[in-house]
């Protein structure tokens, strides 16, 4: 199993002491995500700075960019890491993609897969100095001139991961992509229940094994190193699970828990722009449900791996207190937890 971190850069500069401090640490992978700010720059400063921590995007959105251009990131990425880049993308959901990127939208589980398998043709065709060809539902790459081809990379293709929380998009992750990105909202009966069933039945369906497919879990954590940054982590992690609920894309994981009620009601909440309340509704039996709560590093690990241990073969805590020192004790208790 390898464990991963998230980062909350803000700035494309911290992208190389972050990820050294994280690679020092001991962590196998650390991610950026596509926020306030670009996901992949601050990976260029990351890979000059790093040696053996693999550079993930958890997630770059897909749909506001086009396979050539995402196959060129990933590429030069892989490249400037000598390896260790792997593309993680995410669809967002419509009023972003079609309101804030001004792009189309239109059946997102199809458009991925398509995408994906785009993205791989234009690598392969570069790695294999073959003709481009790819004619898609959505995409079509048949023109690859010399002057455009970087030709093969000494580091190979790099992987691609894709976030997907319903049956129908994990379905065609599974199909398409070489890893799925759980989303942090995904408990574990969501997982075992859901998830991998769906990714089992992609998998069987393109005839490809397990072996060849990496899970990758977030699990939001509440954990501080003092009584203050802990309480902070704990509301952190309560409005974010109420923003997740308020989502109508994820009211079916509300649903494996009975809670299903809290979907129109957050719902509401959120569109009167009522934040607070959103938090104040979530109790500590919704929240344990889909966070891991703990004023200690070894409690908070144990129940990671409790819950997730036998799930996925990547595991990335994200740690709402902000506090990127208490990172190497909880990834010490993880590996110790993990034995």
């Amino acid at each position: 199993m390898k464990f991963d971190s998230g980062t909350m850069i803000q700035n494309p500069s911290e992208g190389g002491p972050v990820f050294k401090a994280l690679e020092d640490a001991g962590f196998d992978g650390a991610y950026t995500w596509e926020g306030a700010h670009d996901p992949f720059l601050p990976l260029v400063s990351a890979a000059t700075a790093t040696t053996k921590i693999e550079l993930l995007t958890s997630i770059a959105v897909a749909f506001s960019r086009n396979p050539m251009n995402l196959a060129n990131i990933a590429y030069d990425l892989n490249l400037l890491s000598k390896g260790r880049f792997i593309l993680g993308l995410g669809s967002q959901i419509r009023p972003h993609i079609t309101k804030r990127f001004s792009m189309p939208w239109s059946k997102p589980a199809a458009r991925m897969e398509d995408m994906v398998k785009a993205i791989k043709d234009i690598l392969n065709a570069w790695q294999t100095e073959s003709k481009l060809e790819h004619r898609g539902e959505f995409y079509t790459h048949t023109l690859m001139t010399p002057l455009f081809n970087p030709g093969p990379s000494p580091y190979g293709i790099p992987k691609i991961y894709v976030a997907a929380v319903g049956p129908l998009m994990t379905k065609a992750v599974a199909r398409s992509a070489d890893g799925l990105l759980a989303h942090p909202f995904s408990s574990p009966k969501y997982l075992q229940n859901i998830t991998l069933p769906n990714i089992d039945e992609g998998l069987k369906s393109s005839g490809r094994a397990r072996s060849d497919f990496d899970l990758s879990i977030a699990i939001m954590t509440g954990i501080g190193a003092n009584e203050e940054s802990h309480k902070k982590a704990v509301r952190a992690c309560r409005d974010q699970v109420a923003f997740y609920s308020s989502t109508p894309n994820y009211k079916a994981v509300l649903e494996q828990h009975g809670y299903e009620e809290l979907s129109e009601e957050l719902n509401r909440l959120s569109k009167a722009g009522k934040w607070k309340e959103m938090g104040d509704a979530i109790d500590d039996e919704v929240l344990n449900t889909f966070a891991v709560i703990s004023e200690d590093p070894d409690q908070l690990a144990k129940e990671i791996m409790r819950r997730y241990g036998n799930q996925g073969q990547r595991i990335a805590p994200i740690l709402y207190s902000g506090e990127l020192e208490l990172m190497p004790s909880v990834l010490e208790a993880l590996k110790r937890n993990s034995l």
